[in-house]
């Protein structure tokens, strides 16, 4: 990783090692890694975090993702390539990230809670909100992939 300002690692540890702890956290998740993968890439995107965009694509592709669906994420609604689960998965994602602007309206929330038990919706949620802050450090701090 590269960046042009500070190292939020170096300068705050115990955040990072509560930042790492949710990491192991959600490493142990009932969901599927690729569906957290996928989470952690479209919610990047939106960001517009170059770093997690690099990263989270990589580590999918690495674990067997497609090229077509890594392309085609940007559009996952107009595509046949994702399944319910994903595409809610994607959905809460999208509404979540963009929380200032669609307030997770309930009819998002009943489709989305439809797809998944209640600590999958949870573990869900804890993903999106995990990657969304690791967005801000990297749009913040100007992270590039090496």
């Amino acid at each position: 990783m590269t960046s042009k300002r500070l190292n939020y690692y170096a300068v705050a540890p115990q955040a990072m090692k509560a930042m790492m702890g949710l990491e192991k956290a959600i490493s142990e998740s009932v969901l599927p890694l690729a569906l957290r993968e996928l989470v952690r890439i479209r919610a990047s995107q939106i960001n517009g975090c170059a770093y997690c965009v690099d990263m989270h694509t990589t580590d999918a592709a690495n674990q067997g993702e497609t090229l077509r669906r890594l392309a085609a994420l940007g559009t996952w609604k107009e595509t046949p390539f994702f399944n319910q689960q994903e595409r809610a998965a994607l959905l809460w994602t999208e509404t979540l990230t963009l929380v200032a602007t669609t307030h997770a309206p309930d009819d998002i929330y009943e489709e989305v809670a439809a797809a998944f038990n209640a600590q999958e919706l949870a573990e869900l949620t804890f993903v999106i909100a995990t990657i969304n802050a690791w967005n801000r450090f990297g749009v913040g701090f100007a992270m590039q992939p090496e």
